[in-house]
């Protein structure tokens, strides 16, 4: 250490496990009652400010002054320290205590918050679910102490870059949003005829849905006012989509895809269970095929929606299996149509139910979908993933 350093102890300058333990009951109503939830983990950012009468609260509290440091023994890897911004209670799980003349509560904070001072605490931490940092092992914790002049240099410095990593994350936050709501903004345009130019030459969707469906219903209109290009056509999604087949495992074990199986965040499947027939659970009959598009009935608005990428597998009935006719949809399309706002908001004003509000079959079967010529389908699926990799790359940038 530089020369002006000495080396001490956290309990040689501090009162480290000297609490003010206070019954609940004479705590007051508009008394501000911190408990552990109420940190968020690594950054300790107080997440919420609840009194008294705004939990339901026994037992006994510590008591804490405004400049307290309050130091979390329970999982220290959570990192849950700070100084106290104002007086109030804390769970018996935080340790309130202050620093003697010439040490710096907030220097004292940064030490305790610190990878090293972290990796002692993990040392010596009793218990295997819920470890914790006894008293006498957090007192023996060594702390580096520079002169008091130079600790306040040092948290100044400290609180600098903090405020301008502060700053960069906002920053990375605000433009996570952004692209989530560019790629929203590029699916409108696409199933609306406005990310690629139509080509008078195509074969238009209508003539295309009759020819292969005779009994097709065409209309015009869903009642979204919103006037569909030349050649495009709205179509109900029990003439896009095969009939939907039950399937029961046949093997003594199965690929099988539950809400669990979708990582609703990306759109994809994430893992396909697989799951010994014996066990398999009531609702496994939905039968699937690679590039099969499956859309969750329940809670549709927490769009646990992807493509399938096994042939073979047996979904939940939870899904409706949305499996392309190929000369009508293509299957990259309508996985870009289901995925879409238009698409799940829309089907989202058809819910029922409290706990679990959900759609039906029917919903979908009758829902209409704006559907463009077959060639323009696929050049609004290559422009779209053009498009969708050019915001990934700066996703995955945001990410170092």
């Amino acid at each position: 250490m530089p020369s002006s350093w000495v080396w001490t102890t956290l309990g040689e300058i501090s009162n480290y496990g000297e609490c003010n333990n206070v019954s609940v009951d004479s705590i007051t109503d508009d008394d501000w009652v911190l408990e552990l939830e109420d940190l968020e983990k690594d950054t300790a950012k107080i997440i919420q400010t609840l009194s008294k009468t705004e939990r339901s609260i026994k037992g006994v509290r510590h008591r804490f002054n405004k400049g307290d440091i309050l130091y979390s023994k329970l999982r220290t890897y959570l990192n849950k320290v700070l100084v106290a911004p104002q007086s109030g209670y804390c769970t018996t799980e935080i340790m309130p205590f202050n620093s003697y003349c010439n040490v710096s509560s907030c220097y004292l904070n940064h030490v305790l918050r610190s990878a090293y001072f972290l990796d002692y605490t993990q040392q010596c931490g009793y218990g295997v679910k819920m470890p914790r940092l006894s008293t006498t092992d957090a007192c023996n914790g060594m702390i580096p102490l520079p002169p008091l002049a130079e600790q306040k240099r040092i948290v100044s410095e400290i609180e600098r870059w903090f405020s301008l990593i502060d700053v960069i994350e906002s920053g990375k936050n605000d433009l996570r949003d952004t692209i989530k709501q560019a790629k929203s903004k590029i699916l409108d345009l696409a199933i609306h005829g406005k990310l690629v130019p139509q080509d008078p030459n195509d074969e238009p969707a209508s003539e295309l849905l009759k020819r292969i469906n005779p009994k097709a219903e065409i209309t015009c209109d869903n009642g979204h006012r919103r006037k569909l290009p030349q050649n495009w056509t709205w179509a109900k999604g029990k003439n896009i989509f095969a009939p939907m087949k039950s399937a029961k495992p046949k093997s003594n074990e199965f690929q099988y895809i539950d809400i669990d199986s979708i990582d609703n965040r990306r759109k994809i499947i994430s893992e396909i269970k697989i799951i010994k027939t014996a066990n398999a659970p009531s609702r496994a009959s939905r039968h699937t095929q690679k590039n099969d598009i499956v859309f969750s009935m329940v809670r549709p608005y927490l769009r646990n929606i992807a493509k399938v990428t096994n042939d073979n597998c047996i979904a939940s009935t939870v899904f409706y299996v949305c499996s392309s006719i190929p000369q009508i949809l293509d299957h990259d399309y309508c996985y870009y149509l289901m995925i879409s706002d238009n698409v799940v908001n829309g089907l989202n004003q058809f819910m029922k139910g409290d706990n679990s509000p959900s759609i039906n079959k029917g919903h979908i079967d009758e829902w209409l979908f704006p559907i463009p010529p077959l060639a323009e389908q696929q050049r609004i699926v290559q422009k779209i993933e053009e498009l969708f990799s050019v915001l990934d790359n700066i996703q995955k940038a945001l990410e170092v």
